[in-house]
């Protein structure tokens, strides 16, 4: 990803995502306390659900942070679990991977149904995906891509969804990094996907808008019209980056401005200390040193323009093979402690 490379889940992930939603039904995982918060089975974690007035969005009490405090927990490591639970007890993004599309949106949409929550879900499969950097991949044609869109939009059907739409994929229409071949294609596919989840009468849809250290808005808002949104009940910024949340809100104040006043989201999951500014300036977005959990989910915000503060990328995941992290997408649990250690 341009300036947030290295977003996407990794193959394991999205293999272990259709057992995983299939599960969270069968162990009944999302059985209501009575009190706003969830108490049934899960990791061993002990996870439940946050308030729903102040963060409505589904806590997986499965998901592999979850399973790493249990881990620490029964080895003995009580402090460093506890850093971990500062992960595992928020809501974060479900990333949908390119197999069984369907069994993993109807999984996680369901199990958030029963808690009374709504999924939060990321879709990241756009053809020429991150221009063959460390997140690369993607649908391998646009006939692929409705395809797999159709078991997306099927898998949600009714429930409550909230779907942050291809990360990065306009911007790279933008600054080159796509062929030009693929531009249309790509307009058409993100305009068609945008309809169709729109279509579903409980599903907000947010297109991807850059971040705050891209560049400016003037060179974006045109291509979010192009995508569609004028139907998307907004953007989002900063998504897989470090940006603070003041900067990333002025950035999106200015872009809602050219795109009718449309609403956004921010992803504040690593921005608690903002960006990272030493070495090249290439990949400082690559798992940096000594960042920070950010403000955690909930549609409380500082503006009205801004809907809610998401932990879009999931913390604790790898950005890419750099600064000794792992694949895109694995999970680094050295990493997610020094992020849960330095958040206050």
């Amino acid at each position: 990803m341009y300036g947030s490379r290295g977003a996407g889940p990794s193959a394991g992930r999205r293999m272990s995502a259709v057992v995983l939603g299939a599960a969270l039904l069968i162990t009944g995982c999302s059985s209501d306390g009575g009190d706003g918060s969830d108490k049934g089975a899960d990791a061993g974690a002990g996870i439940t659900q946050q308030p729903k007035e102040t963060a409505p969005f589904w806590v997986n009490p499965d998901g592999t942070a979850a399973r790493q405090v249990a881990a620490l927990e029964k080895a003995g490591k009580k402090q460093d679990a506890e850093h971990i639970r500062k992960i595992a007890e928020q809501p974060v993004a479900e990333w949908i991977g390119p197999d069984n599309p369907e069994e993993q949106t109807r999984g996680f949409t369901e199990a958030a149904d029963k808690a009374g929550r709504t999924a939060l879900l990321v879709l990241y499969n756009i053809p020429h995906r991150d221009c063959g950097q460390y997140s690369q991949g993607g649908a391998a044609d646009g006939n692929a891509y409705r395809e797999w869109l159709d078991g997306v939009a099927t898998g949600i059907g009714g429930r409550s969804a909230t779907v942050i739409l291809e990360p990065d994929a306009l911007l790279h229409l933008v600054d080159g990094c796509t062929p030009e071949q693929f531009h249309e294609e790509r307009y058409d596919l993100l305009k068609g996907a945008v309809a169709k989840l729109k279509f579903l009468k409980n599903t907000k849809v947010y297109l991807d808008a850059g971040n705050a250290g891209w560049q400016h808005p003037d060179q974006i808002f045109e291509p979010l019209k192009w995508a569609g949104i004028d139907q998307a009940d907004g953007f989002s910024v900063n998504v897989s980056n470090f940006y603070s949340t003041d900067d990333s809100i002025a950035y999106g104040k200015q872009l809602s401005a050219k795109v009718a006043g449309k609403h956004f989201v921010i992803d504040t999951s690593r921005n608690g200390k903002g960006p990272y500014t030493q070495g090249s300036p290439d990949e400082r977005w690559c798992n940096p040193p000594g960042r920070a959990l950010g403000e955690t989910p909930t549609t409380k915000t500082a503006d009205p323009l801004v809907d809610a503060y998401l932990w879009v990328k999931r913390p604790g995941e790898s950005d890419g093979e750099c600064k000794g992290g792992p694949k895109a997408g694995q999970w680094w649990a050295d990493y997610a402690l020094k992020l849960a250690r330095a958040s206050s």
